[in-house]
């Protein structure tokens, strides 16, 4: 299965997501809560996917994945 980092600012929606994603067999490999933290995390942990969240503080979702690709 895949390696995941779910990035959202919302702490129930990133809970959400987590559990979703293990149900299936996936494993999350790390949170983020703003685009920042993704890069770093990203970088870190090369994940094989990233659910990102569009709009959140510091830097949003679009401008965190154009620094990742």
């Amino acid at each position: 299965m895949l390696n995941i980092l779910v990035v959202d600012d919302s702490l129930a929606l990133r809970i959400k997501m987590k559990n979703f994603l293990e149900k299936l067999g996936h494993t999350i490999v790390g949170e983020a809560e703003n685009g920042e933290e993704a890069i770093k995390l990203y970088k870190m942990l090369s994940p094989d996917l990233i659910t990102m969240d569009i709009s959140m503080p510091i830097m949003n979702g679009i401008d965190s994945l154009k620094k990742i690709i």
